[in-house]
């Protein structure tokens, strides 16, 4: 999806503007999309939520399922327009991301300068004609503030599922058409596990506000047979509304 994605300063960018999203084409490759905890609720009824494991960092992370193969939005249409009533966030704070800087772990506001939204011509000016950041850098900052902080409770959330063997590897099959589809390389809860945990354990799960996150995720892997439906071409869908496609 990214470019060419750099840190955001006033020397090389001042000059540079940015159009709100009006088309999704460049999510079109885009085949997972990583979601947080507070979006569970809503990416659920859509999507199948699985997790995907990050070897380097011994950790892993959620993501919503967008296509059944590597390079495949099944969201987006030829238009560009995006197929369903919620958008994962971050496909919505695009061109911009929050990149570590140094072993501070200090966040850098990133843009992807080679984004079409971005240009020297159209949209709202970054800087002012002194430097300082515009309303709309503002609105970047506090848009991604909040996202990492849900950054920093998933990881929590993902970090206790790891903690109590509660992940297992996803292997299911969805029937394209004549043909069927394996789907692999994911991992998710294991029911069994979950269902027979302590009720010491499950009472922490629960005071922790857990509960409802793992349901929205077992309940989302029904999804999978939507997907292969948008593949066929069969459904799609709700339209977004307003809300989820600004930044």
């Amino acid at each position: 999806m990214y470019k060419k994605l750099v840190p955001l300063n006033k020397e090389h960018h001042q000059q540079l503007r940015i159009q709100p999203i009006n088309g999704f084409q460049f999510a079109a490759g885009v085949h997972v999309a990583a979601v947080m905890l507070h979006e569970f609720a809503r990416a659920s009824a859509i999507y199948p939520i699985v997790f995907l494991e990050d070897q380097a960092q011994d950790k892993f992370y959620p993501v919503a399922l967008l296509g059944l193969e590597q390079n495949e939005n099944l969201f987006v249409t030829d238009e560009g327009r995006w197929q369903a009533s919620y958008i994962p966030a971050v496909i919505r704070r695009y061109p911009f991301a929050l990149a570590r800087s140094g072993e501070d772990e200090v966040f850098t506001v990133c843009i992807d300068e080679d984004a079409e939204l971005v240009s020297t011509q159209e949209g709202n000016p970054l800087f002012s004609d002194t430097g300082e950041p515009a309303e709309v850098i503002e609105q970047v900052k506090r848009y991604l503030g909040e996202l990492q902080q849900m950054e920093v409770i998933t990881e929590a959330f993902c970090r206790f599922l790891q903690s109590h063997n509660l992940f297992t590897p996803l292997n299911m099959q969805v029937r394209v058409g004549n043909k069927v589809q394996n789907v692999t390389g994911c991992y998710v809860v294991n029911e069994q596990r979950f269902a027979n945990l302590s009720d010491e354990l499950f009472l922490q799960i629960r005071h922790q506000h857990y509960l409802a996150p793992i349901y929205a995720h077992l309940t989302s892997l029904s999804r999978t047979e939507n997907l292969a439906l948008l593949k066929q071409g069969i459904t799609s869908v709700s339209q977004p509304s307003d809300d989820d496609q600004v930044h």
